[in-house]
């Protein structure tokens, strides 16, 4: 068996070791921010099975110009970094084509088909049970005929996942989750969705499995370089290894190591906000989204998480804290008696490709590299099914399903 390096040690990292030891693999991790809080730490706590259409679509960029004009709305620009962004938006234009926007459709399809099953397995893999809990979502709306054509849609989606979806009307939606004291229209029950355990806990869980059988280093990568006994990493305290194999999962920072190997990727970052109240004098029953608003609620034990929206900009650009907040002004027009003060703010970067497609692959010229990032908004989501495929390609296996999460689309 190989001894495997993998740069990245967040979700997407700690999913690919615990696959690959399952398969007989020695696994060493690099990760710049072992102890710390990295970017799995602030997702949304949610499966989101049912979220199989591309970002890039018709009806999307129909909205795009009135976000725009809200510097706190769903999607914001940082004006001073579209030189930067114009080739990722070029390419996120393109995607829009309807064809595109079936073919991306089909082929997340295909991922989330395995999705629930995959993190079931992944849990086995770490000694962990009941970290995923059976709750569904609502969305709610706040006209009568955006919900009705939101839910015509979804309700497509739903045969396709095997889910099943309620149109509610706004008593309905208040008996089940009676803390929408606000006015608002209508909602969307949605039980494809299920909900995580805090975030940091689970990172922190798979860590500690990793601990026990892994090498798990507290080490920033300078660079990665192919070499024909290996292929070799480098961190920025001076150290060298050498390994047989090496799988990139270190988010938007992957595009370094990219370059490093001679290849290119359209990979930028969709900073998204959020506030986390411990111990709640408010909670919820269930994931709430306010997609009108580009931000959903999440409710943990001991914990509620409000959060979303988009912002593209650099990596290393300041945080806008403004937009933590705007969301928790929001969110009281629907949840009037959300606390005002003693939450966390918190930015984190989801690493995003234009067509909304992750990258899954090996490096088209060496097989002993694999690639795994770019999972936008579903990074929680498709972590386990990622590691899965990661650990069969660079076990050797192949898989034609894969070919649309090819890094050889963006050469």
């Amino acid at each position: 068996m190989a001894h495997i390096g993998i740069v990245g040690g967040g979700l997407m990292g700690c999913a690919t070791a615990l696959n690959l030891m399952e398969r007989g693999h020695s696994v060493t991790i690099l990760e710049r921010d072992a102890g710390g809080l990295p970017a799995s730490v602030g997702n949304a706590g949610i499966l989101a099975v049912p979220e199989i259409d591309p970002l890039a679509r018709a009806d999307m960029l129909l909205s795009v110009p009135k976000w725009l004009l809200d510097p706190l709305g769903p999607l914001t620009l940082r004006w001073q970094d579209l030189p930067a962004l114009t080739p990722w938006l070029v390419r996120f234009l393109l995607s829009a084509r309807p064809d595109k926007v079936a073919q991306g459709r089909a082929a997340l399809l295909t991922l989330m088909t395995t999705a629930e099953a995959d993190h079931a397995h992944l849990g086995a893999l770490a000694g962990i049970t009941g970290h995923i809990r059976d709750t569904g979502a609502l969305t709610v709306f706040d006209g009568a005929a955006a919900r009705d054509r939101v839910f015509a849609h979804e309700a497509e989606n739903a045969k396709l996942i095997g889910c099943n979806v309620e149109k509610l009307d706004a008593e309905e939606a208040r008996r089940r989750v009676p803390a929408l004291q606000g006015a608002f229209a209508g909602a969307i029950f949605n039980d494809g969705y299920k909900t995580f355990e805090y975030p940091l806990t689970f990172l922190r869980r798979l860590q500690a499995a990793l601990r026990e059988r892994a090498t798990l280093l507290d080490a920033t990568v300078s660079s990665v370089a192919q070499a024909q006994n290996g292929i070799v990493v480098r961190t920025e305290g001076g150290r060298e290894f050498t390994f047989d194999k090496l799988a990139i999962t270190s988010g938007v920072w992957s595009r370094r190591f990219v370059a490093d190997l001679g290849l290119k990727v359209l990979l930028e970052t969709e900073r998204g906000y959020n506030t986390t109240f411990m111990n709640p004098s408010t909670t919820l029953e269930m994931p709430v989204f306010f997609s009108e608003h580009g931000f959903v609620a999440t409710p943990f034990e001991n914990a509620l998480r409000i959060g979303g929206a988009v912002e593209l900009a650099s990596p290393e650009a300041p945080a806008n804290y403004r937009r933590a907040a705007a969301m928790r002004r929001r969110m009281r027009r629907y949840v009037p008696d959300l606390q005002e003060e003693g939450g966390t703010e918190w930015m984190g970067r989801r690493p995003s490709t234009p067509d909304s497609l992750p990258v899954i692959s090996l490096h088209p010229r060496d097989p002993r590299i694999a690639f795994a990032f770019g999972h936008g908004h579903v990074g929680l989501t498709l972590s386990a099914t990622t590691g899965r495929h990661v650990a069969r390609l660079l076990s050797g296996e192949t898989d034609a399903a894969l070919a649309p999460f090819s890094i050889a689309r963006f050469q």
